[in-house]
């Protein structure tokens, strides 16, 4: 049967298939057949997986384990089309250029969108100002592309969906493709989108570590299916969107979406209590060698500095927001402890250098604006510093994965005198902050008491 309408989504990974791919899944297995999937990348080092899902016809299974090891093993069945990659995006740009694609969603990492602490455009970054070129490395050049086409062609209005971690996802999104257009110089385009585009803010949540390498074994024992391309999440789930779209859209909320005016509360309880602090315990328990989530959170100084960074400083700062935070915190406390989807400090640890400035810096501001010193926040970074220092020696067990690592800044910033001070006066990762010499010496007395915890 012919779907109706096409949901574009770019980014391809196992986050998307566990979370928003599984979300249209249970509205096509409720009986609704108008919304599909076609989904491709935008750079070829996933192509393996792509191509295992396009040989299944776009079908994988999704198993899910709760904190008490219980399993649940579903076949996906929402992705009706894989876009193969070319160096040019075509098979992408033409799909996302389609009258019946009504929503193109996206999830590139928190580093894909290449915005600094005022969320400004990084112009400088390679991929950037590879696509200021006419190059398609970033989610810019691939929208920018995408909306010319259908302008040019009169395809019609479009929803644009960030679903990654980034604060007010849509806004920024938005705002940074607008500076990408403008600095292109076409004009036209940007008058277009006024009355073209929407960028609804969303907050997604599911923990979705790599797949273990014995999944495919244990579903084919427990299912009897063969599958190449298989995803792994645990049980909890949650989607929060703002009801702006701009055209049709699926009946998310059938399906146990939560259409809201604004998701500014739940982003940032999530951003603050979820993220930072699974991202603290990631490189906390990296520097005590330790290789999974579920073990780092279990050893008591590590759960106790994630604990104070939480009840000290975040819920402080965001009040009564209409969350019960002290159960979000335990709750998601709890959920880190999940023994059985072995997520990895590695994975979690990734991207530290945009999660700092997005997710962390923000929480040490509003203290310090409150007229309170953020003791408990600023572990985090020093806890980073530390991990760095441990690459910078190629002392980490792992290969250390960052969208924007600029490896030779980094390296020069632990080979000069006083490491701490460029650290700390780094405007890209603590902006206003990087200002204050009483912040340099509160990171100061924060790094030095990392050292004793790692021996």
């Amino acid at each position: 049967m012919e779907n109706k309408y096409t949901w574009l989504h770019i980014g391809l990974g196992s986050f998307h298939r566990a979370h928003q791919a599984w979300y249209l899944h249970k509205l096509i297995e409720s009986g609704n057949q108008a919304w599909s999937i076609a989904a491709g990348n935008i750079r070829d080092d996933a192509e393996d997986v792509a191509n295992a899902i396009a040989e299944q016809g776009g079908k994988y299974v999704l198993e899910t384990i709760s904190p008490k090891g219980e399993c649940k093993y579903e076949q996906i069945t929402s992705i009706r089309k894989i876009l193969p990659w070319q160096e040019n995006l075509v098979p992408l740009i033409e799909e996302g250029a389609l009258a019946k694609t009504k929503v193109i969603a996206f999830t590139v990492t928190e580093g894909g969108y290449y915005l600094d602490t005022s969320h400004k455009l990084d112009v400088k970054n390679p991929a950037v100002s590879a696509d200021l070129s006419g190059e398609n490395q970033t989610i810019y050049g691939t929208i920018t592309k995408i909306l010319d086409q259908r302008m040019n062609q009169n395809r019609g209005s479009v929803t644009l969906l960030n679903c990654d971690n980034v604060r007010h996802n849509g806004e920024r999104f938005h705002d940074g493709l607008v500076e990408f257009i403008t600095l292109l110089g076409k004009s036209e385009l940007l008058t277009w989108m006024k009355s073209n585009i929407a960028c609804p803010n969303t907050m997604v949540d599911r923990i979705t570590p790599r797949p273990s390498t014995d999944l495919s074994a244990r579903i084919k024992e427990k299912t009897g299916i063969d599958d190449k391309a298989p995803v792994m999440g645990e049980t909890f789930i949650q989607w929060v969107v703002e009801d702006g779209f701009i055209d049709v859209r699926p009946d998310l909320e059938a399906v146990g979406v939560e259409l809201v005016a604004s998701v500014v509360p739940y982003e940032e309880a999530k951003i603050r209590i979820l993220n930072s602090s699974h991202s603290c315990i990631a490189w906390a328990g990296t520097l005590v060698g330790q290789q999974f989530i579920h073990e780092s959170t279990l050893t008591d100084y590590i759960y106790q500095i994630a604990h104070n960074y939480v009840t000290q400083d975040v819920i402080p700062c965001l009040r009564d927001n209409g969350i019960d935070l002290d159960t979000y915190r335990d709750v998601v406390l709890e959920r880190f402890t999940n023994p059985y989807i072995e997520d990895t400090n590695q994975r979690v640890a990734a991207d530290g250098f945009s999660k700092i400035p997005a997710m962390i810096t923000p929480t040490m501001i509003e203290c310090y604006q409150r007229g309170v010193s953020p003791e408990a926040t600023a572990m985090l970074p020093a806890l980073f510093f530390v991990f760095m220092e441990q690459w910078h020696n190629d002392n980490l067990p792992y290969e250390y994965q960052d969208g924007i690592l600029n490896e030779k800044a980094v390296h020069d910033m632990f080979s000069c005198e006083d490491p701490i001070h460029i650290y700390a006066t780094d405007p890209a990762l603590f902006g206003e902050l990087a200002d204050m010499a009483e912040f340099e010496q509160l990171l100061r007395r924060k790094i030095k008491s990392v050292y004793p915890l790692i021996g």
